[in-house]
């Protein structure tokens, strides 16, 4: 099952991403189930699926499943395409494609899935946690860094909430590199922060945007590590 999983993905990867150039993308979005490389689309997904399935006649019904329903839900993206978030439309689509090769796996090599694992004791905390290093966190973040507000905080040279975008991910990064034991990961990204950070120190006409920008950094990275500590802490303490 796992085998037939990863050669339907592969082939999607290449047919949807690899072999779809820009051109192709912007064609089909003008002109719709009237463009030639909608239909170019589908025969590099086709001969995607012939190679990884190595030219086995048994699949040729998942080949007919997974190519047909590719046409309709890229019509269907097509036509919806401004009237959905972009971001949200993208990841929409991937998620049908997905829903139909775990079908066609399904048709192939029938298997269940247990929903009750996703309520287990593991998958509870690691949810928990990753709403606390998401959410809760950032929320702490605004209330604790709220009283202290500059001008550059406001700047039109920076991009929409990238501060908040910034400070999710560093807390992700450290999250797993606690899981994984990689410490010394924790210190090279400081490092890195610390290097892209400097253009704004440098700048700064004294000390408060410099103590702002350390507060702000190690209130996040401390916030992670402690979820992060948490979070093993209670596995160790569930397993044994």
């Amino acid at each position: 099952m796992i085998s037939l999983i990863l050669k339907l993905i592969i082939a999607h990867t290449l047919g949807d991403f690899v072999f779809q150039p820009n051109k192709w993308v912007e064609d089909k979005k003008q002109k719709k189930y009237k463009s030639i490389y909608l239909y170019l689309h589908l025969v590099v997904h086709t001969l995607a699926l012939l190679i990884v399935l190595k030219f086995e006649w048994k699949y040729w019904s998942a080949i007919v499943i997974i190519i047909a329903s590719h046409y309709i839900i890229d019509l269907i993206k097509l036509n919806i395409d401004k009237k959905i978030n972009s971001q949200l439309l993208f990841v929409l689509d991937q998620i049908a494609h997905f829903i139909i090769i775990g079908i066609v796996v399904y048709i192939y090599e029938p298997y269940q899935i247990n929903i009750n694992q996703f309520y287990s004791i593991e998958s509870l905390i690691l949810i928990l946690a990753l709403i606390s290093i998401i959410s809760v966190s950032s929320i702490i973040m605004k209330l604790i860094m709220s009283k202290w507000n500059f001008e550059e905080d406001g700047s039109e040279d920076s991009l929409e909430q990238a501060g908040k975008y910034i400070g999710i991910l560093e807390r992700l990064f450290v999250f797993g590199f606690i899981i994984l034991s990689q410490w010394q990961a924790i210190g090279l990204l400081i490092a890195a922060k610390s290097v892209f950070r400097f253009g704004d120190l440098s700048k700064a006409k004294d000390r408060k945007l410099t103590e702002y920008i350390l507060i702000g950094t190690l209130l996040s990275f401390g916030l992670a590590i402690s979820i992060g500590l948490a979070y093993n802490y209670a596995i160790k303490m569930w397993v044994n």
